[in-house]
């Protein structure tokens, strides 16, 4: 299968076309993932370096599962065990690695542009896991395969986006997919957790009551309060926060019937949701994230190595 890129760094580098492909290639392994032995040979004999330099649960674990699947040879580094600490520079450290011939490195680091520059430098393919508040391509494709698996298309959905939107690498990456494929976007936070220029992600509408944008929307995706990424006090306090956006049970009448929950995860619950609209057995759909972040990180990994088609049909 044709894939003209090399990396998913940046998710404006991909058109509607691109999207659909990896999306389309999720559900060929959705199927794989439903079988009893989950594992093909697809990559058999590639070596994929997870360079995880920030914590992380649902990415990291999604993409050493999504790895092992695809029967790749993994190699887990970075943070506090790697020779940085030490005072070596990210350069040397990402050469040191591609002399053992490795064909991708999934990076994710606190500081914006680490994934570009190891592009730069490496020649292997690159995966952006999340680069400081810039972006996170993989988890914005995961989000919308999520949300076409429910609705059937994503053209002309109006997707609400509320919470910390000025810390976020996930609006760096999700508002412009949504708009790729057709969405309308709205975000919606307090001032003090909008970026100073909010019309430079490519949002809509930007608006600062959740009461008013609810019953407009198809798809409310809620994100956490960046609190490791905040200076200052931004709001006077969590429970003033959630009566003014968190999105509760007593909010539930604002929104459309068939209106979908969102969230990338890790849920502060009491914040930015309670656990009835988290757990909402129609609308939530925040554990299929989770396992739609196996099955598109698959696809990224096959259609950027050019994967064999070994097991994908039963």
């Amino acid at each position: 299968m044709a894939f003209n890129h090399k990396h998913l760094i940046d998710i404006t580098e991909y058109s509607a076309d691109d999207i659909m492909t990896v999306l389309e290639t999720a559900v060929r392994f959705k199927e794989v993932n439903e079988r009893r032995i989950k594992q093909v040979p697809t990559l058999k004999g590639v070596t994929v370096v997870n360079m995880f330099n920030e914590p992380s649960t649902r990415t990291r674990s999604s993409f050493e599962i999504a790895e092992k699947r695809l029967s790749a040879n993994s190699l887990n580094f970075g943070g506090s065990s790697t020779s940085t600490v030490k005072g070596e520079s990210l350069v040397d450290t990402v050469e040191t690695l591609c002399a053992y011939k490795i064909d991708m490195i999934i990076v994710r680091d606190k500081h914006a542009g680490v994934p570009r520059k190891i592009a730069d430098v490496s020649g292997a393919h690159v995966i952006d896991a999340g680069d400081g508040k810039h972006q996170h391509p993989t988890q914005a494709l995961l989000d919308l395969y999520s949300i076409w698996e429910v609705k059937g298309d994503l053209n002309g959905l109006k997707v609400g986006v509320v919470g910390d939107i000025g810390h976020s690498r996930v609006c760096g990456s999700l508002i412009p997919a949504l708009k790729i494929m057709g969405c309308e976007v709205t975000v919606v936070a307090p001032p003090t957790l909008l970026p100073a220029r909010p019309d430079i992600l490519g949002a809509d509408h930007v608006t600062t009551k959740l009461d008013e944008a609810l019953p407009d929307l198809d798809v409310v995706y809620m994100l956490r309060i960046q609190r490791e990424r905040l200076e200052g006090a931004p709001y006077p306090s969590l429970r003033e926060y959630n009566m003014l956006y968190g999105l509760t049970k007593d909010r539930e009448h604002l929104m459309k019937p068939d209106a979908l929950i969102c969230h990338p995860g890790p849920i502060n619950r009491g914040v930015e949701l309670d656990s009835y609209m988290a757990d909402h057995p129609k609308r939530s759909v925040i554990l299929d994230q989770v396992y739609a972040g196996i099955l598109t990180r698959m696809a990224e990994m096959y259609l950027l190595l050019g994967g064999s088609e070994d097991g994908l049909t039963a």
